[in-house]
């Protein structure tokens, strides 16, 4: 004997399904099934055969609820009901059982004076033809085939700016399908190779689920002098032998500002890295810093007199060696 799908409305409470209470606002109800389905998707449980039943059981709930006629009838049915069970009998309506589901529905869809065409359901009693229309109309049955509204394709996109841009943030034109463009704001301090995803200004959805998105790649040109570290600006800061020797007061230049003087102390040696605080990356959590490392630059071409003041100082400081201990170090490891 096999009752079909008609024994779902009396012994499954869709509200408890999608979690909602009896008096949940349309709102409710769609805001409940989109998190379960996105939950239970088959899509992001391979191979778990529960989860694909309870996005089956999700998607019954939400279609019966989602729509005022079928949500009242369905109220109506369990308030006439009160979870009891029907079954088919083989002899006609009601059956061994008595009654059963073909007296409950005569009574809830106005059977009493009207006149109806009989036809049989899945094997049992026979049904009204408004009825079978309600118990299988959605999308092949409660049982399967239905397919829950879905979210549109991703479109995939991708900008190429300025390292100045990257880091104030730009205005970006896109060219999307159809010929409209797409204007965005790029956020401040985006990186090179970073993804964007730009919510619901994707390809529209097939069976009127949520739209797409578009992923849009940013690819930031390289700075003649400037790279990034993290949300701090890194920096060669070319340094004279005398400025390294001496010690010096020194310009060091900023992205997109003025120039500020950091003091290079006596005896720098190339490769040291100074710290100018607040000038690196502006981001929402803070500012980061400029890193200038020095490079000691050695003169090209020498004058008489510079190659004169040269050798002198060879002379003075004759017996320094700045290799000291390195080939023994060497051997050492």
């Amino acid at each position: 004997m096999n009752t079909g799908p008609q024994n779902d409305w009396f012994e499954k409470d869709f509200y408890k399904t999608l979690g909602v209470s009896k008096d949940a606002s349309d709102a409710e109800i769609k805001k409940a099934y989109r998190k379960l389905a996105r939950k239970y998707h088959p899509d992001a449980n391979p191979g778990d055969a529960k989860a694909e039943e309870k996005f089956k059981e999700i998607g019954q709930a939400h279609q019966v609820l989602s729509d005022k006629e079928s949500r009242a009838q369905y109220d109506q049915v369990r308030a006439m009901g009160g979870g009891a069970r029907f079954s088919a009998g083989s002899g006609g309506p009601g059956g061994a059982a008595g009654g059963g589901f073909e007296d409950v529905f005569s009574d809830l869809f106005g059977g009493g004076g009207r006149t109806r065409t009989r036809t049989t359901y899945g094997g049992g009693g026979d049904v009204p033809p408004d009825l079978a229309d309600l118990l299988g109309g959605f999308g092949g049955g409660f049982g399967g085939g239905y397919s829950p509204p879905v979210k549109g394709g991703d479109i995939k996109s991708s900008t190429t700016l300025s390292f100045t841009e990257a880091i104030d943030g730009a205005s970006v034109k896109l060219n999307m399908p159809g010929g409209k463009p797409l204007t965005v704001r790029t956020p401040i301090g985006v990186k090179d190779g970073q993804k964007i995803r730009l919510a619901g200004k994707g390809k529209a959805s097939p069976n009127g689920g949520e739209p797409g998105d578009v992923i849009l790649t940013v690819h930031v040109k390289p700075h003649p002098v400037f790279t990034r570290d993290g949300d701090n600006l890194r920096m060669d800061l070319p340094v004279s032998f005398d400025e390294a020797a001496l010690g010096a007061e020194v310009k060091v230049p900023t992205l997109g500002g003025m120039p500020v003087k950091v003091k290079v102390a006596p005896g720098t040696p190339s490769g040291r890295t100074l710290r100018v605080r607040g000038k690196g990356v502006k981001t929402k959590k803070g500012t980061g810093d400029l890193l200038a490392t020095v490079e000691i630059v050695a003169p090209k071409n020498l004058s008489k007199e510079a190659k004169a003041a040269v050798e002198a100082f060879k002379s003075a400081t004759e017996g320094e060696d700045p290799r000291d201990g390195l080939l023994d170090k060497a051997k050492a490891s």
